[in-house]
Parts: C-alpha cells; sequence; structure tokens
C-alpha cells in the first residue's frame, strides 16, 4: 500500500536521510495506538491522534505527556533502552527533521533496537523457549513487583468495582463487533456472564488488596513486549491510563501466561504461574488466575478488532488481526467455561 494514507511527517521519517545515524531498511509498524519505525539501530515511537475514551492522545500536549510517562515508567525495567523525548519539527523549507529548529507538530520515544532473534515471540515461533526463560522472567518480574508502589491511591483500584470498570467496558466497546467475523453472541454471552458473577464475589478482591498485591505493575505483560537476550527486557508498558496499570499482580501475570496458553505452551505457563507463586509467596494468587486470564485474553481480542478497523491500516495486516482476534475471544471463552 502506498504511504500517502500516512500523517506527512511520518512519510518523510520513512527516508533514512531525516537521521543523524544509519538508518538502512526502515520499517514502519503500526498498532491500533501507535507508529513504530524501526531505523537502523533504533526505534521511534508515536502515537496516533486518537481518543478511545480509556485513552486520548487526541491533541499534541497529551501525546507528550504520555511520552514524557512512557519514558519514566519504562526505565524501571529498561532503563537502558529507552533514551529519550524527540521532537518533529516543520521547518521553513517545508522539510520535516527530528529534533529540528522549526515549529514541533509531534513528539515521540527514541528507545534502543533490540536483537529480534531474541524476542520472545520470536523464540516461541521457532520453538526456543525454554524453561531457563521462564526462570529468569520469574527473577526479574518478582523483584519489580516487590519494588513497585502499592500505597493507598493504588490499592482502590484492586476493589471488585474498579476492576469491573475495566472489564465491563471491554463488552461495550465490542458489542457492535459481535456476528462480524470474529466473537459471535454465544461467545460474547458466555465470557460476559462468567466475567460478572466473578465481580460480583467482591471478598475475593479484598483479599487481594488486604494481602498487599494491588501494585504499579506493568499492564501489557505478554511476549510481544519482552525481549530475552543478554538479560531479560521488559518494556512497553500502559502509560496512558493508570487504571490499566493500577492492578494485582495476579492480572499482570496472567497475561503473560495467557499469552503462553494462546501459543499452545501450557506447560510453561504453568511452570511460570507455578514458580511465581513460590518466589513470590503468594498462593491466593491461584484463586484469581482464570478470570484474569479470560480478561486478557479479551482485551486482545478487542484490539485485534480495533487495529483491523483503522483505515490506515494495511489489509494483510486487518485480516491477520481479524484471525488472531478470533482466537483471543475462543481463548477467552475457554477460560470462562473452564
Amino acid at each position: 500500500m502506498p504511504n500517502d494514507h500516512l500523517p506527512p511527517f511520518l512519510q518523510a521519517l520513512l527516508r533514512a536521510d531525516r537521521y543523524d545515524h544509519p538508518a538502512s531498511d526502515i520499517q514502519l509498524l503500526q498498532t491500533h495506538i501507535s507508529y513504530v519505525i524501526l531505523a537502523g539501530g533504533f526505534v521511534y515511537k508515536f502515537k496516533k491522534p486518537v481518543n478511545f475514551g480509556f485513552l486520548d492522545f487526541s491533541d499534541l500536549d497529551k501525546r507528550r505527556y504520555c511520552c514524557q510517562q512512557e519514558l519514566l515508567l519504562n526505565r524501571r525495567l529498561c532503563p537502558d533502552v529507552y533514551l529519550g523525548l524527540v521532537e518533529v519539527t516543520a521547518e521553513s523549507d517545508g522539510s520535516w527533521q527530528l529534533n529540528g529548529k522549526g515549529e514541533i507538530v509531534e513528539y515521540g520515544v527514541k528507545m534502543v533496537r533490540m536483537p529480534e532473534e531474541r524476542m520472545m515471540t520470536q523464540l516461541i515461533r521457532s520453538g526456543e523457549l525454554h524453561d531457563s526463560h521462564i526462570d529468569a522472567l520469574v527473577e526479574v518480574l518478582a523483584d519489580f513487583y516487590q519494588r513497585a508502589e502499592g500505597g493507598d491511591e493504588i490499592k482502590r483500584f484492586g476493589t471488585a468495582t474498579a476492576v469491573g470498570v475495566n472489564v465491563l467496558e471491554n463488552f461495550e466497546q465490542t458489542r457492535n463487533f459481535i456476528d462480524q467475523g470474529a466473537l459471535g453472541q454465544v461467545q460474547f454471552d458466555q465470557i460476559s456472564s462468567y466475567a460478572r458473577g466473578v465481580l460480583a464475589r467482591e471478598e475475593l478482591f479484598q483479599r487481594r488488596i488486604d494481602g498487599g498485591f494491588i501494585r504499579d505493575c506493568h499492564g501489557d505483560l505478554y511476549s510481544a513486549n519482552i525481549c530475552l537476550a543478554d538479560k531479560v527486557y521488559i518494556y512497553d508498558c500502559i502509560e496512558f491510563n493508570q487504571r490499566f496499570r493500577y492492578c494485582d499482580v495476579a492480572s499482570d501475570v496472567a497475561f503473560l501466561a495467557m499469552d503462553l496458553d494462546f501459543y499452545g505452551l501450557d506447560g510453561l505457563a504453568r511452570r511460570f504461574i507455578e514458580r511465581f507463586i513460590l518466589k513470590t509467596a503468594d498462593p491466593g494468587l491461584a484463586e484469581m488466575l482464570n478470570f484474569y486470564k479470560c480478561y486478557r485474553a479479551y482485551v486482545r481480542g478487542k484490539i485485534g478488532l480495533f487495529t483491523a478497523s483503522d483505515p490506515a491500516v494495511d489489509p494483510a495486516v486487518k485480516t491477520a488481526c481479524l484471525e488472531n482476534a478470533a482466537k483471543y475471544f475462543i481463548l477467552a471463552q475457554r477460560y470462562a467455561v473452564a
């Protein structure tokens, strides 16, 4: 697909001469909320000017603030990957530059490009993800959650009511997609009924609060955001909405366990959860696991629907997103009827 559907500044940044470093073989990736440019040894991430209610990047100031938050929060786990804020400027000669002298028209985040062959998703596809990787992840995550903030302001996001805001909005946001190829009415009814049933058990959520397990977490912990290279790199946490990041540790680790299930790696998923529970002395996590796995699978399905509905997305990407969304909804249904 030609690039003329992209914002003009982005079209300019697909040229190697826009960078002050070697940038051969430039690639553009897209999600429902971001443009990601792979340029040489670096990655540049720009936020789309969208407003989904739970996320608002609709004006430049909001995008700048969220870029700053992205740097601050991700440096908790990847301090040497997140390099800094970049500015896209419109110059007097009509060109677009990175960190130029003209008017600032966009902000982005510059990162070190990690080795693609060591991305967790690639290791999964090649059959190279092993027990040692899982154990290394447990070590890093257990330490991260122990250090993560968990004060009174954060604890209130662990109540059944607060969790319900996140869970139930997914059903409202996907209702119009029912019976359009990826999500069926029966699936929708079974999953939503199961979620409401668990949310009605307020004592489950209060026990997690009392145990101190509501923390400032990652929020988007799955294989696409993990690199297993010289050490464990976990990046791209949720920066745009605290209520998705202030959550039960069980919700965070359930995402990665669900992701392993999605790829058919149920044994590694079990190992991950069992080792994590032992490391963190948190047996109560198991009681919440299925609920949060279902929630996370449904979110991934929803994101697939959102990305596929973006007119700027390539047709091949649209098809792949819908196919994956259907698989995620099947998995969510599996948890709901387990």
